[in-house]
């Protein structure tokens, strides 16, 4: 397993600067997405996305671990649970998915969408499974691994209904953010069930209550996680994703040393 970071974690830095302080604490591969200054150009991802993507890999002085890929301009527009978006968010798709042949990302992830109007929980997720069949499809050709995460205000925000969204799409991989299920007060080997189906981590401490946590008050056991990862066969990255947001109320942690403290923890697990 090789450790990453999220752009989005450090929102007032351009992905250059992020780029740079990642190298200089030595993570190992950088997530991109879409967010603050960081934000990758989508407009140009979308119409010149080989190029766009040839260049990023000499631009940032590490590889790119993960692209975060959003439809619409927010996590409403074009919800994968949101009826009559197929056709466009397939065609978009594929671009992506050229952008990550060429930015070197050997994982894209997408959002599972929301309730929509009066959408029940089961409705959203029989939509959501027949949109993601054809991304999952086109990422295979590709040779793409397509993840979604499970999170908070989503409709998917329980590891059972999660684990029957992998079991209908075959091929499916998870983005897991064990916090999106602690908040909620899900206990971590509940939210092991789901490693079978693991394509990319996001790592932040957490406990039920609070989506974020400072290392020493929270409740995730990351030795434990990581074990599981190893004993399961995992080689992929697992990322560090402290941020400062307003979403949950992210907004009281030093990131910078939240994010040492788990970069310092993962070394020591690894070489021991």
């Amino acid at each position: 397993m090789k450790l990453s970071i999220t752009s989005w974690s450090f929102p007032l830095l351009t992905l250059d600067e992020v780029g740079a302080v990642a190298r200089a604490i030595g993570m190992e591969g950088l997530d991109v997405g879409y967010f603050y200054r960081s934000a990758l150009d989508k407009a140009r991802l979308l119409k010149e996305p080989e190029a766009y993507g040839r260049e990023i890999t000499v631009r940032l002085p590490l590889p790119v671990s993960n692209l975060y890929h959003l439809f619409g301009a927010s996590p409403a527009e074009r919800n994968l649970a949101l009826p009559g978006h197929r056709a466009e968010n397939l065609a978009d798709f594929r671009q992506v998915l050229t952008f990550c042949q060429a930015a070197g990302s050997p994982t894209v992830f997408v959002l599972p969408g929301l309730i929509n109007g009066a959408q029940t929980r089961k409705q959203a997720l029989d939509e959501t499974v027949e949109s993601l069949k054809p991304l999952v499809a086109a990422g295979q050709e590709a040779g793409i691994d397509v993840c979604v995460e499970p999170h908070v205000h989503s409709y998917l925000e329980t590891p059972g209904l999660t684990a029957e969204m992998c079991e209908r799409v075959p091929g499916v991989k998870l983005a897991l953010d064990y916090a999106h299920f602690a908040v909620s007060g899900y206990r971590q080997e509940e939210i092991d069930a789901l490693i079978p189906w693991l394509g990319h981590a996001h790592l932040r401490q957490a406990r039920p209550g609070a989506l974020q946590a400072k290392m020493e008050q929270g409740t995730l056991n990351f030795p434990a996680m990581f074990g599981a990862f190893k004993e399961s066969g995992f080689t992929g990255y697992v990322a560090s994703e402290y941020v400062h947001q307003d979403y949950f109320d992210t907004v009281h942690d030093d990131v910078m040393s939240e994010t040492i403290k788990l970069r310092d923890l993962f070394r020591a697990w690894r070489q021991a």
